[in-house]
C-alpha cells in the first residue's frame, strides 16, 4: 500500500509535496520519493526511511519547480528493502517521465516479456510500477505525432495502458515540458481524489490518494477521479478529463475503509470515519442477538483504528468504552523485524496495558482485523496479565481468509489464522473465552450506509472473489512460493506490506 501525490502550482511545490508525504506517511513507511519539474528537468530525491529521514536542507533545495510528484512506499513482504525500487521511477524516452503508482499490476511478468520482445524496453528492477512507466512511455511514442504531444494523444495512450495492464493501479506522472497526468484503473480499486486552490497567481491543482492531504494543505476538495478516467494538467493549470476504459465500474478496496485510511478522510464519497462508526453499530447488532444476556463490562480498543468501532460498539451495546492500552509512538514498525520471539516481544514494547482498566473486569477488546493472530494472541494474553477475569476479542472486520493481490501483501493462505478454522477454533488460537467477527454482508452494508450510491466493493481477501477476474489458483500458487523463496519482490508489487501487527498498531 503506497501514497501518492501530484501537483501543479505557480510557486514552488518542494514543500507542499514534502508536507502531503507527512499526511501521508500512514500508507508507507519503508521508502519516500518527490520528483519536481523544472522546465523540462527533472530533479528527484529518493531513499529508504521515514519521509522526515529520506529529506535533508540540502536535498529539498535542490528540488526546484513548480510541479512534481511524491510517493510513499511499503515494500513486499520477505523481501530486502531495495533503494532502487523507491519512487518515483524515470525513464527519458521517448519523453522524459517520472511515475508514482499505488497498486498492483497483477500480468507483470506477461508485461515484463512484452518490453523485451515486443517494445523493446528494459526493466531495471523487479517492480512492477516500472513495468507500468515503461508501458506508458510506449503508448504515448505510439500516440504521438511525431515527439508532439496534446491532451487528447495522451488520453489515448492511458487507453492503452488500461488495454495492457490489469490489477489495481492509482497513477500520477509528470511529462517533461507537457505536464501532470493522473488516471486510475478500470475498476477503481485504489483512491485518487483531485483538488484546487485559487488565489492571486492563479489556480493551483493537487492530486493524492487520500483527501486528507488537500484538506491539510489548503487545496479544496473537487472530486474523486473516476474508474478508467485520466485528468491531464499542462504546465499553465489548464486541466483537462477524459474516460479512458471500455467499461469502467467502481469497486473500490473495502479494506481501506477497515484499516489503510485514515479516518477524516473521504474517498469515493465515503467518510472513513462514519464507515468505521458503522462497522461498530453492526457488530453490536451481531453480538445482541448471539448473546443477548452477555457479560461483558467494559470495551476496550486496540489503538488505533479500532476506536471508531470500539467506541459505537459500547454505545450500542450501552456498555462503558475505555482506552485500556497506551501506544508507545517512537518504537518503529515492528512487522519489519525478523522472528516470531522478535514480534512478540515488538507489541509488549509497543503496547502497555492500564492495569485498572483490566482488573477483575470481563473485557471485550476489539480490533480492525486479525490477519496472522499472533499480535491478537498476545494481547489477549496482556489483559490477562493486567488483570482481567475472562476476555473477549470482536473483529470490525470479517476472517481473512485469503491474500490480497491488488496492493496489500497479506501473508500467504497457509499463514492466515482465518484460512481452514472455524471461529471456535480461532478463538482458541488466540486464546480468547470468546470471539466475535463482523460478518462480510454487514461490512458492506457499513460502508453503503455511508454512500449508498455505492454498488460494488472488492473484497477478495475476505471472499476470495477478484473482481479483475484474472486471478487463478495457479497465481495465488505462484505469488506464495515467491514468497517462500525471497523472492517476493518479483511478483506482486512493491507497494505491498506485511499486514501482522501493523493491523492492531499502526499509527494513524
Amino acid at each position: 500500500m503506497c501514497g501518492i501525490l501530484g501537483v501543479v502550482a505557480n510557486t514552488p511545490v518542494n514543500q507542499v509535496l514534502y508536507d502531503g508525504l507527512q499526511v501521508l506517511q500512514h500508507r508507507g513507511q519503508d521508502a519516500a520519493g518527490i520528483a519536481t519539474l523544472e522546465d523540462r528537468t527533472f530533479h528527484l530525491h529518493k531513499g529508504n526511511g521515514l519521509v522526515r529521514d529520506v529529506f535533508r536542507t540540502r536535498n529539498m533545495r535542490a528540488l526546484k519547480g513548480n510541479s512534481g510528484i511524491a510517493h510513499v512506499r511499503y515494500p513486499t513482504a520477505g523481501s530486502s528493502v531495495d533503494h532502487n525500487e523507491a519512487q518515483p521511477f524515470y525513464v527519458n524516452s521517448p519523453f522524459g517521465i517520472v511515475l508514482a503508482h499505488n497498486g498492483n499490476l497483477t500480468n507483470t511478468e506477461e508485461l515484463r516479456r512484452a518490453m523485451y520482445q515486443q517494445d523493446l524496453r528494459h526493466i531495471n528492477t523487479g517492480s512492477d510500477s516500472e513495468v507500468l512507466l515503461n508501458v506508458l512511455a510506449h503508448e504515448l511514442q505510439a500516440n504521438a505525432t511525431g515527439f508532439k504531444l496534446d491532451p487528447q494523444k495522451i488520453f489515448a495512450a492511458v487507453s492503452g495502458v488500461h488495454r495492457r495492464c490489469k490489477g489495481a493501479y492509482a497513477v500520477v506522472a509528470m511529462i517533461a515540458g507537457y505536464g501532470l497526468l493522473a488516471f486510475r484503473d478500470p475498476n477503481g480499486i485504489r483512491p485518487l481524489v483531485v483538488g484546487s486552490n485559487q488565489h492571486a497567481e492563479g489556480i493551483e491543482y493537487l492530486i493524492a490518494s487520500e483527501s486528507v492531504a488537500l484538506d491539510t494543505l489548503g487545496f479544496e476538495f473537487l472530486r474523486d477521479i473516476a474508474p478508467g478516467e485520466a485528468v491531464f494538467i499542462d504546465l499553465e493549470a489548464n486541466f483537462y478529463s477524459q474516460q479512458c476504459a471500455e467499461k469502467p465500474q467502481l469497486n473500490p478496496c473495502i479494506f481501506e475503509y477497515v484499516y489503510f485510511a485514515r479516518p477524516d478522510s473521504v474517498m469515493d464519497g465515503i467518510s472513513v470515519y462514519a464507515t468505521r462508526l458503522f462497522m461498530g453499530e453492526f457488530l453490536g447488532d451481531r453480538i445482541k442477538r448471539e448473546w443477548p444476556e452477555h457479560d461483558i463490562d467494559v470495551v476496550i480498543p486496540i489503538p488505533d483504528s479500532s476506536r471508531p468501532s470500539a467506541l459505537q460498539l459500547a454505545n450500542h451495546l450501552g456498555i462503558p468504552f475505555r482506552e485500556g492500552f497506551v501506544k508507545n509512538r517512537y518504537i518503529g514498525r515492528t512487522f519489519i523485524m525478523p522472528g516470531q520471539a522478535m514480534r512478540k516481544k515488538s507489541v509488549r514494547q509497543k503496547l502497555n496495558a492500564i492495569s485498572i482498566e483490566f482488573k477483575d473486569k470481563n473485557v471485550l477488546l476489539v480490533d480492525d482485523s486479525i490477519v496472522r493472530g499472533t499480535t491478537s494472541r498476545e494481547i489477549v494474553q496482556m489483559a490477562r496479565d493486567a488483570g482481567a477475569r475472562k476476555v473477549y476479542f470482536a473483529s470490525a472486520a470479517p476472517p481473512v481468509k485469503f491474500p490480497n493481490v491488488y496492493g496489500i501483501d497479506m501473508p500467504s493462505r497457509q499463514e492466515l489464522i482465518a484460512t481452514g478454522r472455524s471461529d471456535e477454533e480461532i478463538c482458541n488460537e488466540i486464546s480468547a473465552d470468546r470471539l466475535f467477527y463482523q460478518d462480510i454482508e454487514d461490512l458492506k452494508a457499513a460502508v453503503h450506509k455511508a454512500n449508498p450510491t455505492l454498488k460494488g466493493f472488492d473484497c477478495s481477501c475476505f471472499d476470495g472473489q477478484y473482481i479483475t477476474g484474472d486471478i487463478t489458483p495457479e497465481y495465488l500458487d505462484a505469488i506464495e512460493a515467491a514468497r517462500g523463496s525471497g523472492k517476493a519482490n518479483k511478483t506482486p508489487d512493491d507497494d505491498q506490506m506485511e499486514l501482522d501487527l501493523a493491523m492492531s498498531v499502526s499509527s494513524m
